[in-house]
Protein backbone atom coordinates (compact mmCIF):
# COMPACT_ATOMS: atom_id res chain seq x y z
CA UNK A 1 0.00 0.00 0.00
CA UNK A 2 2.60 2.51 0.91
CA UNK A 3 4.45 1.60 -2.18
CA UNK A 4 1.40 2.51 -4.11
CA UNK A 5 1.16 5.87 -2.49
CA UNK A 6 4.84 6.43 -3.26
CA UNK A 7 3.87 5.56 -7.07
CA UNK A 8 0.87 7.75 -7.25
CA UNK A 9 2.29 10.55 -5.91
CA UNK A 10 5.60 10.67 -8.20
CA UNK A 11 3.48 10.43 -11.00
CA UNK A 12 1.36 13.40 -9.51
CA UNK A 13 4.27 14.96 -9.37
CA UNK A 14 5.63 14.15 -12.42
CA UNK A 15 2.84 15.84 -14.13
CA UNK A 16 3.00 18.98 -12.28
CA UNK A 17 6.34 19.05 -13.46
CA UNK A 18 5.63 18.44 -16.81
CA UNK A 19 2.51 21.12 -17.11
CA UNK A 20 4.38 23.54 -15.16
CA UNK A 21 7.36 23.33 -17.89
CA UNK A 22 4.94 23.42 -20.83
CA UNK A 23 3.55 26.72 -20.02
CA UNK A 24 6.44 28.16 -18.90
CA UNK A 25 8.39 27.14 -21.79
CA UNK A 26 10.22 30.05 -24.52
CA UNK A 27 7.63 30.88 -26.74
CA UNK A 28 7.81 32.22 -29.90
CA UNK A 29 9.31 35.64 -31.05
CA UNK A 30 7.59 38.08 -32.99
CA UNK A 31 7.86 36.74 -36.46
CA UNK A 32 8.74 40.25 -38.10
CA UNK A 33 8.36 43.67 -37.45
CA UNK A 34 4.59 44.75 -37.44
CA UNK A 35 3.56 46.43 -40.73
CA UNK A 36 0.18 48.46 -41.17
CA UNK A 37 -2.12 47.06 -43.62
CA UNK A 38 -2.81 49.64 -46.49
CA UNK A 39 -6.40 51.40 -45.37
CA UNK A 40 -6.99 50.92 -49.77
CA UNK A 41 -6.71 47.42 -49.28
CA UNK A 42 -9.40 47.08 -46.99
CA UNK A 43 -13.17 46.14 -47.25
CA UNK A 44 -15.41 49.72 -46.67
CA UNK A 45 -18.11 50.43 -44.33
CA UNK A 46 -21.53 48.22 -44.91
CA UNK A 47 -24.39 51.06 -46.88
CA UNK A 48 -26.32 50.53 -43.95
CA UNK A 49 -23.58 51.85 -41.92
CA UNK A 50 -23.18 55.20 -44.68
CA UNK A 51 -26.62 55.58 -44.77
CA UNK A 52 -27.26 55.49 -40.75
CA UNK A 53 -23.84 58.43 -41.23
CA UNK A 54 -25.74 60.48 -43.88
CA UNK A 55 -29.10 60.54 -41.36
CA UNK A 56 -27.05 61.57 -38.26
CA UNK A 57 -24.52 64.12 -39.26
CA UNK A 58 -23.13 65.29 -35.98
CA UNK A 59 -22.88 61.26 -34.73
CA UNK A 60 -20.46 60.27 -37.69
CA UNK A 61 -17.12 60.35 -39.21
CA UNK A 62 -17.97 63.45 -40.60
CA UNK A 63 -15.59 65.92 -39.05
CA UNK A 64 -15.13 69.52 -40.93
CA UNK A 65 -11.52 71.01 -40.90
CA UNK A 66 -11.36 74.41 -39.26
CA UNK A 67 -7.97 74.94 -40.82
CA UNK A 68 -7.83 76.74 -44.68
CA UNK A 69 -4.76 75.19 -45.52
CA UNK A 70 -5.50 71.58 -44.90
CA UNK A 71 -7.52 69.98 -48.19
CA UNK A 72 -7.04 66.66 -49.82
CA UNK A 73 -7.03 63.50 -48.23
CA UNK A 74 -4.08 62.55 -45.54
CA UNK A 75 -3.17 59.31 -44.40
CA UNK A 76 -1.59 59.10 -40.96
CA UNK A 77 0.21 55.90 -39.72
CA UNK A 78 0.42 55.08 -36.37
CA UNK A 79 4.19 55.29 -35.52
CA UNK A 80 5.35 52.36 -33.05
CA UNK A 81 8.22 54.95 -31.69
CA UNK A 82 5.92 57.12 -30.04
CA UNK A 83 2.83 54.86 -29.39
CA UNK A 84 1.69 51.74 -26.42
CA UNK A 85 -0.95 49.16 -26.12
CA UNK A 86 -1.42 48.18 -22.47
CA UNK A 87 -3.73 45.77 -20.57
CA UNK A 88 -4.25 45.71 -16.87
CA UNK A 89 -6.47 43.56 -14.74
CA UNK A 90 -6.46 43.18 -10.91
CA UNK A 91 -5.47 39.88 -8.71
CA UNK A 92 -4.27 38.76 -5.21
CA UNK A 93 -0.84 37.97 -5.56
CA UNK A 94 0.65 36.32 -2.19
CA UNK A 95 -2.13 37.59 -0.51
CA UNK A 96 -2.24 41.25 -1.56
CA UNK A 97 -4.01 43.18 -4.02
CA UNK A 98 -1.71 43.73 -7.28
CA UNK A 99 -2.50 44.72 -11.20
CA UNK A 100 -0.35 43.11 -13.66
CA UNK A 101 0.17 45.32 -17.19
CA UNK A 102 0.89 44.06 -19.93
CA UNK A 103 2.82 46.25 -22.69
CA UNK A 104 3.61 46.71 -26.49
CA UNK A 105 4.63 49.09 -28.90
CA UNK A 106 3.99 47.10 -31.42
CA UNK A 107 0.79 48.21 -32.83
CA UNK A 108 0.25 49.10 -36.48
CA UNK A 109 -2.89 50.59 -38.46
CA UNK A 110 -3.95 53.59 -40.49
CA UNK A 111 -6.07 56.60 -40.33
CA UNK A 112 -6.97 58.71 -43.18
CA UNK A 113 -8.65 62.15 -42.83
CA UNK A 114 -10.41 63.32 -45.84
CA UNK A 115 -10.17 67.35 -45.59
CA UNK A 116 -12.55 67.69 -48.59
CA UNK A 117 -15.25 65.01 -48.15
CA UNK A 118 -15.54 66.08 -44.38
CA UNK A 119 -14.99 62.40 -43.51
CA UNK A 120 -12.30 60.05 -41.54
CA UNK A 121 -11.84 56.70 -42.04
CA UNK A 122 -10.19 54.16 -39.08
CA UNK A 123 -8.32 51.17 -40.54
CA UNK A 124 -7.80 47.72 -38.93
CA UNK A 125 -5.42 48.06 -35.84
CA UNK A 126 -3.25 45.05 -35.11
CA UNK A 127 -0.99 44.51 -31.93
CA UNK A 128 1.71 41.93 -32.20
CA UNK A 129 0.63 39.56 -28.66
CA UNK A 130 4.19 37.74 -28.74
CA UNK A 131 5.63 41.53 -27.92
CA UNK A 132 3.28 41.98 -24.62
CA UNK A 133 5.58 42.44 -21.79
CA UNK A 134 5.10 42.38 -18.20
CA UNK A 135 6.85 42.71 -14.90
CA UNK A 136 7.30 38.78 -14.62
CA UNK A 137 9.30 36.51 -17.60
CA UNK A 138 7.40 33.84 -15.74
CA UNK A 139 3.89 35.38 -16.32
CA UNK A 140 4.92 36.89 -20.35
CA UNK A 141 5.58 32.75 -20.38
CA UNK A 142 2.41 31.61 -19.12
CA UNK A 143 0.25 34.34 -20.89
CA UNK A 144 2.10 33.13 -24.25
CA UNK A 145 1.39 29.45 -23.87
CA UNK A 146 -1.01 28.98 -21.92
CA UNK A 147 -3.77 32.20 -22.11
CA UNK A 148 -3.04 33.76 -25.88
CA UNK A 149 -1.67 30.88 -27.05
CA UNK A 150 0.34 33.62 -29.12
CA UNK A 151 2.50 30.76 -30.72
CA UNK A 152 -1.10 29.88 -33.02
CA UNK A 153 -2.21 33.32 -32.43
CA UNK A 154 0.15 35.92 -33.08
CA UNK A 155 -1.93 39.01 -33.46
CA UNK A 156 -4.48 40.79 -32.01
CA UNK A 157 -7.08 42.42 -34.11
CA UNK A 158 -9.59 45.52 -34.01
CA UNK A 159 -11.08 46.03 -37.19
CA UNK A 160 -13.35 49.70 -36.90
CA UNK A 161 -16.77 49.09 -38.34
CA UNK A 162 -18.20 52.58 -36.81
CA UNK A 163 -17.19 56.37 -35.61
CA UNK A 164 -19.39 57.98 -33.81
CA UNK A 165 -19.36 61.17 -31.50
CA UNK A 166 -17.33 63.00 -33.84
CA UNK A 167 -17.56 67.07 -33.52
CA UNK A 168 -18.74 69.15 -36.84
CA UNK A 169 -15.62 70.66 -36.60
CA UNK A 170 -12.03 69.69 -36.32
CA UNK A 171 -9.52 72.19 -35.26
CA UNK A 172 -5.84 72.07 -35.26
CA UNK A 173 -4.74 71.97 -31.49
CA UNK A 174 -8.20 71.19 -30.13
CA UNK A 175 -8.81 67.32 -28.59
CA UNK A 176 -11.91 65.82 -29.90
CA UNK A 177 -13.60 62.79 -28.03
CA UNK A 178 -15.69 60.21 -29.88
CA UNK A 179 -16.16 56.27 -30.37
CA UNK A 180 -15.05 53.64 -32.27
CA UNK A 181 -17.08 50.80 -32.58
CA UNK A 182 -15.46 47.26 -34.24
CA UNK A 183 -14.72 43.44 -33.90
CA UNK A 184 -12.15 42.84 -31.68
CA UNK A 185 -10.74 39.27 -31.94
CA UNK A 186 -8.20 37.82 -29.55
CA UNK A 187 -7.04 34.20 -30.66
CA UNK A 188 -9.88 32.84 -32.61
CA UNK A 189 -12.51 34.55 -30.85
CA UNK A 190 -14.10 37.55 -32.19
CA UNK A 191 -16.16 39.80 -29.79
CA UNK A 192 -17.64 43.60 -30.26
CA UNK A 193 -15.85 46.44 -28.37
CA UNK A 194 -16.52 50.64 -28.37
CA UNK A 195 -13.41 52.63 -27.36
CA UNK A 196 -13.36 55.76 -25.95
CA UNK A 197 -11.08 57.96 -28.09
CA UNK A 198 -9.77 61.32 -27.54
CA UNK A 199 -7.14 62.65 -30.01
CA UNK A 200 -5.81 66.11 -31.46
CA UNK A 201 -5.14 66.78 -34.63
CA UNK A 202 -1.56 68.30 -33.55
CA UNK A 203 -0.36 70.17 -37.35
CA UNK A 204 -1.19 68.15 -40.38
CA UNK A 205 1.59 65.94 -40.33
CA UNK A 206 0.82 64.37 -36.61
CA UNK A 207 -2.35 63.04 -35.17
CA UNK A 208 -2.19 61.82 -31.06
CA UNK A 209 -4.03 60.61 -28.99
CA UNK A 210 -5.86 57.76 -26.55
CA UNK A 211 -7.94 55.25 -26.30
CA UNK A 212 -9.93 52.79 -23.71
CA UNK A 213 -12.32 50.18 -23.45
CA UNK A 214 -12.93 47.31 -20.96
CA UNK A 215 -13.47 43.91 -21.86
CA UNK A 216 -14.59 40.18 -20.20
CA UNK A 217 -11.75 37.51 -20.83
CA UNK A 218 -14.37 35.15 -20.06
CA UNK A 219 -15.90 36.33 -23.41
CA UNK A 220 -12.75 35.62 -25.11
CA UNK A 221 -12.48 32.01 -23.03
CA UNK A 222 -9.35 33.51 -21.70
CA UNK A 223 -8.56 31.34 -18.20
CA UNK A 224 -5.75 32.19 -15.97
CA UNK A 225 -3.66 28.77 -15.32
CA UNK A 226 -3.91 28.09 -11.16
CA UNK A 227 -0.81 29.40 -9.32
CA UNK A 228 -0.65 29.06 -5.55
CA UNK A 229 0.36 32.66 -5.46
CA UNK A 230 -2.25 34.01 -7.60
CA UNK A 231 -5.99 34.33 -6.66
CA UNK A 232 -8.99 36.14 -7.20
CA UNK A 233 -7.87 37.58 -10.87
CA UNK A 234 -10.48 39.68 -12.03
CA UNK A 235 -12.59 38.99 -15.65
CA UNK A 236 -12.79 42.74 -16.54
CA UNK A 237 -9.49 43.41 -18.51
CA UNK A 238 -8.98 47.58 -19.43
CA UNK A 239 -7.23 48.20 -22.67
CA UNK A 240 -5.47 50.95 -23.42
CA UNK A 241 -3.81 52.86 -26.34
CA UNK A 242 -1.75 56.38 -26.26
CA UNK A 243 -0.95 56.66 -30.00
CA UNK A 244 0.51 59.01 -32.69
CA UNK A 245 -0.01 58.85 -36.08
CA UNK A 246 2.39 60.42 -38.76
CA UNK A 247 1.37 61.51 -42.27
CA UNK A 248 2.75 58.86 -44.38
Amino acid sequence: MKKTFLITSAIVVLGIIAIGAYILRPSDEASAPIQATPIATQAQPSPSAATEAQANPTETSDPQAAEPGLTGTTTYRISQAESEVRFSLDEILRGKPFTPVGVTNQVAGEINLDFDQKQALVGAIQVNARTLKTDSEFRDRAMNNEILETDEFEFITFVPTEITGLPQEVVIGEAVQFQVTGDLTIRDVTQPVTFEITATLVDASRLEGSGKTTVLRSDYGLIIPSVPSVADVSDEVLLEVDFVALAS
